[in-house]
């Protein structure tokens, strides 16, 4: 295995364990790591060597020998092109044991704790058609298959829409069907496209920057309303009005239709302006007798099902009484702080961005909850040794950070704030496991719950329960 060269091939690798990213982990004879893409844990293959190290080598499965009986057939055509369901040949069974795995893996071997109750994995009842959000890109230059290529063959029209190609953001994958998100969202992605084509009207080219249709947005909540939005690279008044009526006669589902102007060299909308076209420019949606206002630009959980589940069992695990004071550490629009608000004496929620302390404000006036504050700032800045003097003791604590976790300064300061309970829920068990690690002489960790928000991808949620010693 000594000095092995880039496209080298490594005959006969069983692929033992699932590894992060999705990739599966095997060994060679002589014992080095076999980190490898296109593979399911249990099959036997022959591996390119894309990366070698010292003490692991990078590879995609070139040839397969033999079966995992883990693998099931892909149920979307576009499996091993899209990125988007990377788990899809993998029997949902076998996906939750991976996950479930991972995540104690991590806590035990990062976090440096074994003594912890651990409850088996809530899976998603639903493995496909789960999410109420998808973004789709417009591109004048679709992806190509090798087949295609080699083929020859005059393809006519190259215009797509749908979901860029892992690695390759200029590379657009026209797609013909997607099982994540319930219908009518191939039909009007479908119906968008063959209008497009047959109107004349242009797709974004990327490398040009010119074009007109650029992204489409759809959203729903679980009332079955539709919000349509429509990135645009420049304004064409008459072909745009003439989409749009299109698309709201054919489709009566849609409940708003929201557009915005972006010449840009990026597709983010968090700096543009929404125009509304049709509708009220927003959705409602209500988990457990609380209603929160959905627009474009706003946070929420894609897995509605799931996070209603994830939030139950937050507030499970808290187990509040009425006479605590909260801290929602992350707290974003504040879906986690309303939802335990209406048990808790009062929650504290910081935030980084001011526009989801707004709608976490305008959340807890439409629900008419009088215990909640809200700050926007840097959390490292705002939840300082000040604001810790100015504001009541935490007895519970909640934290829900972005996948790097929490920044040292704030584990340090919620040690200062001493809260009998922390709740911490993470998309990103590996840095969970990190901070978990520096508050262990602190604080004893009692049960972890995994959470699969993500069905047919390797993405898992965690809520671990630690207490004051």
């Amino acid at each position: 295995m000594k000095n092995k060269k880039k496209n080298q091939i490594l005959e006969n690798i069983r692929l033992l364990s699932a590894g992060a990213k999705g990739v599966s982990v095997g060994k060679t004879e002589e014992g080095k790591t076999v980190i490898v893409s296109g593979g399911v844990p249990g099959d036997l293959v022959n591996v390119r060597v894309k990366k070698s190290k010292s003490n692991y080598v990078e590879g995609e499965a070139v040839e397969i020998l033999e079966y995992s009986e883990n693998r099931v057939e892909p149920r979307c055509i576009h499996f091993g092109t899209c990125g988007g369901c990377k788990w899809q040949n993998i029997a949902y069974e076998k996906q939750l044991d991976f996950k479930h795995n991972e995540v104690v893996n991590n806590i035990r071997r990062i976090g440096g704790v074994s003594d912890f109750e651990i409850i088996p994995i809530l899976g998603s009842e639903e493995q496909y058609f789960y999410r109420n959000k998808m973004e789709f890109s417009f591109s004048n230059a679709r992806w190509l298959t090798q087949y295609e290529i080699s083929s020859e063959e005059n393809f006519g029209n190259k215009d797509a829409l749908g979901f860029h190609i892992p690695g390759m953001w200029s590379k657009i994958l026209d797609l013909k069907e997607c099982y994540l998100q319930e219908d009518p969202s191939n039909q009007i992605r479908l119906a968008v496209k063959k209008y497009a084509v047959e109107n004349g009207l242009e797709f974004y080219d990327v490398k040009a920057q010119s074009g007109f249709l650029r992204t489409l947005m759809l959203r729903q909540n679980s009332k079955g309303e539709w919000m349509v939005l429509f990135q645009l690279y420049k304004e064409m008044k008459a072909e745009r009005i003439k989409l749009f009526d299109f698309l709201l006669a054919s489709f009566p589902q849609i409940k708003t239709l929201v557009f915005a102007i972006n010449p840009k060299g990026n597709d983010s909308i968090y700096d543009l302006d929404i125009q509304t076209y049709f509708g009220d420019g927003f959705l409602y949606e209500e988990m457990d007798g609380l209603k929160f206002k959905i627009g474009p630009k706003s946070f929420f959980q894609t897995n509605y099902k799931q996070a209603l589940e994830l939030y139950r069992k937050t507030l499970e695990f808290a187990e509040l009484t009425g006479d605590q004071v909260v801290y929602d550490l992350y707290t974003g629009t504040g879906t986690i702080a309303q939802y335990v608000a209406r048990n808790a004496k009062h929650v504290i929620g910081i935030e980084a961005v001011q526009e989801a302390i707004d709608a976490a404000i305008e959340h807890a006036e439409l629900n008419g909850l009088k215990n909640t504050t809200f700050y926007a700032g840097d959390m490292k800045n705002v939840f300082n040794d000040e604001f810790l003097e100015n504001h009541p003791k935490a007895d519970v604590l909640i934290t829900d950070p972005p996948r790097d976790g929490m920044h040292q300064k704030v584990v340090e300061q919620i040690l200062k704030l001493s809260p009998d309970r922390i709740v911490y829920v993470s998309c990103n068990s590996a840095t969970q496991a990190r901070d978990i690690a520096l508050m262990k002489e602190d604080y004893e960790l009692v049960k972890i719950l995994p959470v699969d928000m993500f069905p047919q991808t390797h993405h898992v949620e965690n809520i671990a329960l630690l207490l004051k010693k």
